[in-house]
C-alpha cells in the first residue's frame, strides 16, 4: 500500500486546496474511497464523494491520510561532533538549532504534529514555528518535567500552575525510574497525587512516565490522562485504563534507538552496561503489556519517545520498525495506521488531525 503523507509545510497557505484520493484513512478511525478532500490553511474542512471537477492534486492512485501525530518526543537532542549523545548540556542557542532541525526532519516523514516532553527550549522553538519564522511541524510541549525531586506536594501544585502559565500544552510526571534504574515508583503517593491532582484541576492533559502496575494505578486515579511506557501493567491495571479513557504510549522505537545506538550512549550517566541489559530485557514485557492493552481496548496512541538521531530516520527505518513490532503483538497493518492517528487526535487537546 502506497502512502501520501501531506506536510503542511506544502498546504498551509490561506488558500483552498483539493485532493482526489482513491483510498482515505479519514483521521477518525475510518477508510473512504474515490472522495475529494477540501482543504483551507491547516484544516481539513469538508470530505465528499469524488466527481468530475478537476481536483488541485490528482492522488486517485494513491492512499491519502492526515498527518502523523508523535505523542513522545525529544527533538533537542543529539550526537556531537564525537558521535557522543548529548541532551541539553550545550548552548541554548546550539541545542535551538539541532531542535529545528530534528524537528524539520520529522515534518519531512509525515509528521505533522509532535509533543516534545520536554526541555525549556522547546518553547522557544514551538513559538518561532507558530509565528511562521522557522518551518516545522505544530509543537506542543510540556517545556519542563516533574521528578521526585521537584518539591513537596505545595511546590508541585505551584509548579503545575506557573507551567501552565508558562504557555505548557502538557505536564510531563516522572512517577517512576529509568528503567535502567529498575522502573520502581520514585515519587511519594503525596506527590502523585498533587501532580496529576493539580494538572486535572488546571483542565492540563498530564503524561506519566512510569513502570509497574500499582503505580500507575495511583496516577490514574489521581487524575493524569496518559502513560509512557508501562511495561509491568497487569490486567486489573490496564482495565482501569479502559474505563477511565487513558492513552497508553507504549514506545518502543527508543529501546531500539538505544540498543542499536549503543557506543553512542553507554557510559553516559545510567547507561551503563547493566542499564542496557535492563532496557533489553523489558522488551518483551512491553510487547505482552501490548498486547493484553490491545485484549482490554485500552487507546494505544504512538510515541516514539526519539532522541539522538532518531527523529531522521522515521522515514526510511524506525518507523516501519516500529509499525511492524506493533503488528506483531495484536494489529493489523491497516488497523494500526487507522487506529494510531484517530487516537492522536483524540489525545491532542483540540481533537483534531489536521495536515
Amino acid at each position: 500500500m502506497k502512502l501520501c503523507l501531506l506536510a503542511c509545510a506544502s498546504l498551509c497557505a490561506a488558500q483552498s486546496v483539493t485532493i482526489n484520493t482513491g483510498t482515505l484513512i479519514d483521521g477518525k478511525g475510518g477508510v473512504q474511497r474515490n472522495v475529494v478532500v477540501s482543504v483551507e490553511g491547516s484544516k481539513i474542512v469538508r470530505i465528499e464523494p469524488a466527481g468530475p471537477a478537476k481536483s488541485t492534486y490528482d492522488l486517485s492512485s494513491l492512499t491519502l491520510m492526515p498527518g502523523w501525530i508523535d505523542t513522545h518526543a525529544h527533538p533537542n537532542t543529539h550526537f556531537d561532533k564525537n558521535d557522543r549523545f548529548v541532551d541539553g548540556n550545550e548552548p541554548v542557542e546550539q541545542e535551538a538549532l539541532y531542535e529545528a532541525g530534528n524537528l524539520l526532519a520529522t515534518l519531512q516523514a509525515g509528521f505533522t504534529t509532535v509533543q516534545t516532553l520536554a526541555a525549556p527550549v522547546d518553547k522557544t522553538v514551538r513559538d518561532a514555528i507558530n509565528a511562521g519564522a522557522l518551518p516545522g511541524p505544530r509543537v506542543l510541549t510540556s517545556i519542563h518535567q516533574i521528578h521526585d525531586n521537584s518539591g513537596d506536594p505545595a511546590k508541585l501544585r505551584k509548579l503545575v500552575r506557573q507551567w501552565k502559565a508558562e504557555g505548557a500544552d502538557v505536564i510531563k510526571i516522572f512517577a517512576s525510574a529509568s528503567i535502567r534504574d529498575g522502573g520502581k515508583q520514585i515519587m511519594s503517593d503525596a506527590q502523585i497525587a498533587a501532580a496529576c491532582g493539580e494538572s486535572k484541576a488546571q483542565g492540563m492533559r498530564a503524561v506519566v512516565h512510569v513502570y509497574t502496575a500499582d503505580a500507575t494505578c495511583k496516577v490514574i486515579l489521581a487524575g493524569c490522562t496518559g502513560i509512557e511506557h508501562g511495561a509491568f501493567l497487569d490486567d486489573a491495571t490496564l482495565q482501569l485504563m479502559h474505563d477511565c479513557g487513558i492513552f497508553f504510549d507504549p514506545n518502543y522505537l527508543v529501546f531500539h534507538n538505544y540498543l542499536d545506538k549503543k557506543q553512542k550512549y553507554l557510559g553516559i550517566g545510567n547507561y551503563t552496561e547493566a542499564g542496557f541489559a535492563k532496557m533489553e530485557q523489558v522488551l518483551p514485557k512491553l510487547g505482552k503489556a501490548l498486547r493484553r492493552a490491545r485484549a482490554h481496548q485500552v487507546k494505544v496512541v504512538l510515541g516514539t519517545d526519539a532522541n539522538g538521531s532518531a527523529r531522521p530516520q522515521l522515514r526510511g527505518v524506525h518507523l516501519p520498525r516500529e509499525g511492524g513490532r506493533r503488528q506483531a503483538h495484536g494489529c493489523g497493518p491497516e488497523r494500526d495506521f487507522r487506529g494510531r492517528v484517530a487516537r492522536a487526535a483524540r489525545q491532542d487537546r483540540d481533537g483534531c488531525a489536521r495536515l
